[in-house]
């Protein structure tokens, strides 16, 4: 991303400020460029991907920007030492206000093809580490007088395609896990937005996992085509702050997300039309 080129287009944030918001994924992409946004409307910044030196240089951004900005590099991977990850990050400001549960790695290998440590790394990183965070972060939320929860699905969470069976399964799982927290702490002022993007122009499909799981280390053609980060996190970050329960975010991709819901069987004979790289 050109952060020379990436323009701060700054609104009103919640009254009292966004406080603090911890970004995973932070490093490129979508995590990234609402880095910047959450910084330049006055955030206090946790930030968390696995790429120390390039998350140091989005802190800085931010820094820069006028936030206070810590970085904590880590594989969410690493399921076992999450919640001391989540201490840590409390311990920094004291509160979470804003959860963006942003990391992710997409897929790119039929479901027999795939081998099962594939899955499992997939379904770790995309949904047993949010889940998990959040777990550990929700007591302190509600003893706060609640905050935000922001996850990153996808539209391939809507429904089945091909190629992303693991992928797909795990975006299922968010809205499951996530639509459920909404309802069960609601009356606790805990809110939840689900950022259910399409094609945005990112480096998901370069990181994506092959069967064996070697990185399939391309840009597919439908990613290079996808809307900018940048107006994606504009679009996010609006949501955020309005504590809207859905966001959508990416291009004209988006419409089968409304075929699906209304058109359900001309969505299974579509899906199964579709040349998946």
């Amino acid at each position: 991303m050109n952060t020379n080129n990436f323009k701060i287009h700054t609104k009103t944030p919640p009254l009292g400020g966004w406080g603090v918001v911890w970004i995973t994924g932070a490093s490129s992409g979508i995590g990234e460029a609402c880095s910047y946004l959450f910084a330049a409307e006055g955030a206090s910044l946790i930030l968390t991907a696995t790429r120390e030196e390039q998350l140091k240089k989005v802190q800085q951004k931010c820094i820069d920007l006028g936030a206070k900005c810590e970085i904590l590099p880590y594989d969410l991977s690493d399921i076992d030492n999450l919640d001391a990850l989540t201490d840590k990050v409390l311990s920094l400001f004291g509160k979470i206000d804003v959860m963006f549960h942003n990391a992710g790695i997409s897929q790119r290998g039929k479901a027999i093809e795939t081998d099962f440590s594939v899955d499992k790394k997939i379904m770790d990183v995309n949904f047993f580490a949010p889940v998990k965070i959040t777990k550990r972060l929700l007591p302190k939320m509600i003893e706060n007088g609640g905050g935000t929860l922001a996850v990153t699905t996808s539209i391939a969470g809507k429904f089945g395609f091909p190629l992303r069976s693991a992928y797909s399964s795990s975006k299922f799982a968010l809205y499951g896990f996530f639509e459920t927290v909404h309802a069960e702490y609601y009356a606790q002022n805990i809110r939840v937005t689900m950022v259910c993007p399409g094609r945005v122009k990112t480096n998901i499909s370069y990181n994506a996992l092959e069967a064996d799981g070697s990185k399939h280390a391309q840009m597919d053609d439908g990613q290079a085509d996808g809307i900018s980060a940048e107006k994606a996190a504009r679009k996010i970050v609006k949501a955020i702050r309005n504590q809207k329960p859905e966001v959508l975010v990416g291009g004209k991709e988006l419409l089968m997300v409304y075929i699906k819901r209304f058109l359900p069987g001309l969505s299974r004979r579509l899906v199964r039309k579709i040349k998946a790289t």
